[in-house]
């Protein structure tokens, strides 16, 4: 069956990319673009005069202050979207008008049916969308995956997932007032569930297949007008596992350490990823975390992008979807796997609004 995506195979030179939003994610993928072989990022937009400086500094030659402009005078091949959700869709709509294949930022959309027209826009443009979800890429997840799959602790009845990250305030003491837009319920279309969740479902169904939700709750810790505590449980019908699964914004995070576990409980033994980060990673992510802090605010702009831990994951995940791209096949971590996510977030939310967190019944677990 041949593919739908047309093959950039045979063009000549680099692929063209253009970045969409050159905020905090903005920049990482900005910089994973700038250090890839055969891409050139010919040009960024920003509507913040400051993060067009930082484009700039970074080596591009072109910015614009309207994503729109951009796509209208640039000739692209990829366009990475890394604008806040809200406007994820206005800007695949755009790309599709011009033909250029999408990567966007997670969460793909503010709801499935946000999603539902922008897949359907992109579908009759004939253009890909890809998602950045890098759950799956990280090393210590990989790690997981394997040791699951060589069958080496058997079935697994009980798996367990917690992602904690800083919340949209930041950590005190504040030197300035946080973006608006991350407080917005219709900005961002949720809290946690959208900003953390969304990876956690990725990854569990990259693991155990189609996964149900059974059960929620939702909490506030901080009076905002989005959740930062989501508990969930779920059951992967195709491997007969129940998960639980917490994501919370509410913790202030401390790199290098690790803000995901994930734990399995198989009948023979147990996998958890912290068994499989890289060696001597605290001492490197620690070193490389420095290094591209100061990358970000110096002279060093210029320098070549060395990924720390995270940083290496959304690399990965932009050159899996740039070689999907080059080769006309569909991205690995497609739009309809980001509206998937998106779909197991909505239930969620339907069940935490009709139930509360004391009839949450969880499967005991002996240690």
């Amino acid at each position: 069956m041949l593919s739908q995506f047309r093959s950039r195979a045979s063009d000549s030179g680099a692929l063209s990319v253009g970045v969409l939003g050159v905020g905090n994610i903005g920049t990482v993928h900005l910089k994973s673009a700038l250090a890839m072989p055969d891409v050139a990022v010919v040009a960024a937009a920003d509507a913040v005069p400051e993060n067009r400086e930082r484009a700039e500094r970074a080596g591009v030659e072109r910015t614009y202050d309207d994503y729109a402009a951009l796509l209208a005078a640039e000739d692209l091949d990829v366009a990475v979207v890394a604008l806040p959700p809200f406007l994820h869709a206005e800007a695949v709509e755009r790309a599709a008008e011009h033909g250029v294949d999408v990567f966007v930022e997670k969460p793909l959309a503010r709801s499935t049916e946000e999603a539902d027209r922008m897949l359907e826009t992109a579908t009759q443009a004939g253009i890909a969308v890809g998602v950045d979800h890098t759950l799956r890429y990280q090393p210590d997840m990989v790690g997981v995956k394997s040791a699951y799959e060589d069958g080496s602790v058997g079935h697994v009845p009980y798996a367990s997932i917690t992602r904690l990250n800083d919340g949209p305030l930041g950590r005190p003491p504040a030197d300035a007032a946080p973006p608006s837009w991350p407080l917005d319920s219709d900005a961002v279309g949720g809290g946690s569930l959208l900003e953390l969740g969304v990876h956690c479902f990725d990854v569990l169904e990259w693991l155990f297949g189609e996964l149900e939700v059974r059960a929620a709750t939702t909490g506030h810790t901080l009076d905002i007008d989005v959740e930062d505590a989501a508990t969930v449980l779920l059951r992967a019908p195709e491997t007969g596992t129940t998960v639980t699964l917490h994501c919370g914004s509410y913790q202030w995070e401390e790199l290098p350490e690790v803000n995901t576990r994930l734990r399995l409980e198989g009948i023979t033994g147990t996998i958890t990823n912290q068994e499989h980060l890289p060696e001597h990673f605290y001492a490197s992510a620690a070193r490389a975390a420095l290094e591209n802090v100061a990358s970000r605010v110096g002279a060093a702009d210029r320098t070549v992008f060395g990924p720390t831990f995270y940083l290496q994951a959304h690399y990965d995940a932009l050159a899996d979807f740039v070689g999907a791209i080059r080769n006309g096949e569909e991205p690995p971590v497609s739009g309809r796997d980001g509206r998937r996510s998106l779909a197991l977030a909505e239930r969620a939310y339907d069940l935490a609004a009709e139930t509360t967190a004391t009839e949450i019944e969880l499967p005991e677990v002996r240690p």
